[in-house]
């Protein structure tokens, strides 16, 4: 893996009347706060953002693949019911999951850049870690 690699990253991966996107980092709650960044800027574009206000959540569940799925279902949400995405991502293991220290900024001050998630799929959903780290894909719903 070269060095950009071992940072940590993510990108959108073209799918049919959907949005897959797939991070990467050396450690799982970064590559969860990679997904979380990738989905944000799969719809608008948060360069520059500044959140106004902190989000603190546990999101656990048995499987990494679950805890992806529901700390993404958490930002769908937050979009849906307040109108607000993170535009900076903290994360840190706990006992079945991860803390999140999220900061939200309003959606509706970034530029849209692309359709609004609207569900997180099963479909293809992958979370995987090993000595050269972790990688996840992930579908939604747009």
């Amino acid at each position: 893996m070269d060095s950009a690699a071992a940072r940590g990253g993510y990108r959108g991966v073209p799918h049919t009347a959907d949005l897959r996107v797939e991070a990467w980092a050396p450690t799982r709650e970064e590559c969860l706060a990679q997904a979380v960044r990738g989905v944000v800027s799969s719809f608008l574009d948060p360069a520059g953002a500044v959140g106004v206000r902190r989000w603190d959540v546990v999101v656990r569940a048995e499987r990494d693949e679950d805890v992806l799925v529901a700390l993404l279902d958490e930002v769908v949400y937050r979009l849906d019911t307040g109108g607000e995405v993170p535009v900076d991502v903290e994360l840190s293991p706990v006992d079945g999951g991860v803390r999140g220290v999220l900061r939200m900024a309003d959606a509706g001050a970034l530029p849209v850049t692309g359709a609004a998630p609207k569900a997180v799929t099963l479909h293809g959903l992958v979370m995987t870690g090993g000595p050269d780290g972790w990688t996840c894909s992930v579908t939604l719903d747009v």
